[in-house]
């Protein structure tokens, strides 16, 4: 151990050394290589050496340096085009990646993990991190069926809606939510365990109907096929019915079931006995608000049309305590721009000015902005809506696909609730100092939204991403480059003689001052001087 130690204290000596020498004795090691090339330049003939080099550099043709810039943009374009590959795959530049990996820690480079200055209260005083993962990943409230409604879209349009990530999520939490106590598995409780494993839909629902051969009353069984199997809404609630009839006092199957049948009764317009039978449910299991069962209820109430419900629900989950989401902050803002937006003109409000209600409505639109601010381009119709995954990133592109799925249609029926949207929402981001330094009214949005977006969402889609990212230096530096090149072949191919002279003009000066350091040199100390040095 103490080898060991001693070990890791002479390596981060070293490297902190290194460090200290790249930071303050570059110009010293640059300045002893010039003195270095002085002291040499006799002894190793080095203007012998340039003087035949140039005669060689002049007896070039034309043909030569129209091959080697040529060369030279071939080369740098197929740079560019695997950096620019990389970026648009894995967001970040493959040069920049290798060099921050390998080349950082060498250099003393040390990756900041303090927590202060990310995440600041509005007043600018550090809070602490918080304690829950920046971007876990949530079961969507208001997932569809995939017998039902994902696998009609995958027959009538040939893609697959849901990715693999997602659907393996779904399968643990199955595994989780349905088996229980594993010490006291019955048989077709392990036969089910395998089915939510399975990744062919086919073997699922073989697997189900075995367990359902091995005992007729195993509820999970039932939930499978009402999930999957089922092709119609209507079919699907008949399966939870007879599941729910079976599911004894499994509280965890209980709930799953209620609340997958006040969402068949919203499907096929029930809405009354959708927001009934969610009310019981969450009076019955009032600490299992972790599943956000009152987001089903607000979307529910909406189609209904009342708001003073959705009001008191609103009142009771938007807390400062609770944590937020798209459809808590978009809903508030709904209602806010409801009150006003019907006599809303962007023309009058420059005029006189906002009221005390229009402030209150673009306040909250800023704030639903703020924490989610790729929804408004789906609300707005600015970018195409696909089905929504069966799992969320909160104040990811996720989130946004699966609030506007839902409730587009909310923001429809209040007259004139988009205009006054599509007028303000911009008007956030001039609030906010800088997303990824301090955040306003939240944390700072988190860096790690784009690659789980894309773990949850189809290929076919095209992820959302904010805030934008700049193109990597190396991008526009190999860009540059491969430009250049190319233009000097192309000049040096129609106009050699010119070029030639331009060549050389340019690299006098570019020696110019070399020479006149070396015979500034020359006149502070001699050449025979160094001779002299070295016979004694």
């Amino acid at each position: 151990t103490a080898e060991k130690g001693g070990s890791l204290g002479f390596t981060e000596k070293l490297r902190s050394w290194l460090s200290w020498s790249w930071t303050y004795v570059c110009f010293i090691w640059f300045g002893m290589v010039l003195i270095m090339i002085y002291v040499l330049w006799s002894p190793l003939k080095l203007q012998e050496t340039l003087t035949s080099a140039s005669v060689f550099l002049n007896t070039l043709t034309p043909k030569f340096y129209v091959a080697l810039t040529g060369t030279s943009s071939l080369i740098s374009g197929l740079i560019l085009i695997f950096e620019w590959w990389y970026f648009r795959k894995y967001g970040t530049s493959f040069i920049e990646q290798v060099s921050v990996s390998h080349l950082r820690p060498l250099l003393g480079g040390v990756e900041s993990s303090s927590a202060t200055g990310l995440f600041s209260s509005v007043n600018g005083e550090a809070e602490p991190r918080p304690s829950v993962s920046e971007c876990k990943v949530w079961r969507n409230p208001l997932n569809l069926f995939r017998g039902a409604e994902y696998n009609r879209y995958t027959w009538v349009t040939g893609k697959e809606p849901l990715t693999y990530y997602d659907m393996n999520l779904s399968a643990q939490d199955h595994q989780t939510f349905f088996t229980g106590d594993t010490q006291q598995l019955r048989p077709e409780d392990a036969v089910m365990q395998k089915a939510w494993r399975e990744r062919n839909p086919q073997a699922r629902i073989r697997a189900a109907y075995q367990a359902i051969e091995m005992n007729h009353e195993c509820a999970a069984a039932y939930v499978l096929l009402a999930e999957e199997e089922a092709t119609t809404i209507t079919e699907a609630e008949r399966l939870f019915k007879k599941a729910l009839s079976i599911a004894g006092k499994d509280i965890n199957l209980l709930v799953y079931i209620k609340r997958r049948l006040a969402m068949c009764a919203r499907k096929l317009g029930r809405i009354k006995e959708a927001v009934k039978m969610m009310r019981d449910l969450m009076k019955e299991f009032p600490l299992l608000g972790m599943l956000n069962i009152h987001e089903n209820l607000l979307e529910a109430l909406l189609e209904l049309q009342a708001y003073a419900d959705v009001q008191a629900v609103l009142a009771k989950y938007d807390d400062i305590s609770l944590p937020k989401s798209a459809t808590i902050c978009y809903t508030s803002a709904l209602l806010k721009a409801r009150a006003v937006s019907d006599k809303f003109s962007p023309e009058a409000a420059s005029r006189r000015g906002l009221s005390t209600a229009e402030m209150n409505a673009v306040e909250a639109i800023h704030r639903a902005v703020e924490f989610n601010p790729h929804v408004p381009k789906y609300l707005l119709e600015m970018k195409s809506l696909i089905l929504p995954p069966e799992h969320i990133l909160k104040r990811g592109d996720s989130e946004a696909v699966a609030y506007a799925f839902f409730h587009l249609q909310h923001w429809k029926r209040a007259e004139g609730a988009l205009n006054l949207l599509h007028c303000t929402w911009e008007g956030t981001f001039r609030i906010i100092p800088y997303p990824l330094e301090k955040g306003h009214l939240f944390y700072p949005y988190p860096g790690c939204t784009e690659t789980a977006d894309r773990e949850l969402l189809p290929s076919f889609h095209e992820v959302s991403v904010y805030p934008k990212k700049e193109l990597p230096f190396f991008i526009l530096f190999t860009a540059g480059l491969c430009s250049f090149t190319a233009m000097l072949a192309m000049l040096t191919h129609q106009f050699p003689e010119l070029m030639g002279v331009f060549a050389k003009a340019f690299f006098s000066t570019l020696f110019a001052p070399l020479g006149f350091f070396a015979d500034k040199m020359e006149s502070f100390m001699p050449s025979s001087f160094w001779h002299q040095l070295t016979q004694i």
